[in-house]
């Protein structure tokens, strides 16, 4: 479905995030409607899920643009803010995005240097 993804990324980001809360809202609607064996069509949980996932996407790439626009400077306060929640609940989380703005900052950092190749764990 390509238009949709069309229509998507035609949409700001406040339109994005009504539309992906409005999605997930129907996606509890259909869940609840589910539970209570009351959904007809049970091809709309997938459907609305397919959705979320699309709309999720287009807010990734937006992002991703954005930190592939910031200098190395503006990145700097981010590897900040991110070392000082790397504990508690979502470190996971928090140390994946740590080590994706440790490679962009490393490689705005030093511009004739490439970034490091492979991502696995050390």
């Amino acid at each position: 479905m390509p238009s949709k993804m069309k229509d998507y990324r035609g949409m700001s980001d406040e339109q994005l995030g009504l539309t992906l809360r409005d999605t997930e809202k129907h996606l509890f609607q259909l869940r609840f409607q589910s539970a209570t064996d009351r959904l007809e069509t049970p091809s709309e949980i997938r459907k609305a899920r397919r959705e979320i996932a699309r709309i999720r996407t287009v807010q990734r790439q937006r992002e991703l643009e954005k930190l592939g626009a910031m200098s190395a400077d503006q990145l700097a306060p981010l590897l900040t803010n991110l070392a000082a929640r790397a504990e508690g609940p979502g470190k996971r989380t928090v140390h994946r995005k740590t080590r994706r703005l440790q490679a962009m900052h490393a490689a705005k950092a030093a511009p004739g240097a490439k970034p490091a190749a492979g991502g696995g764990k050390k």
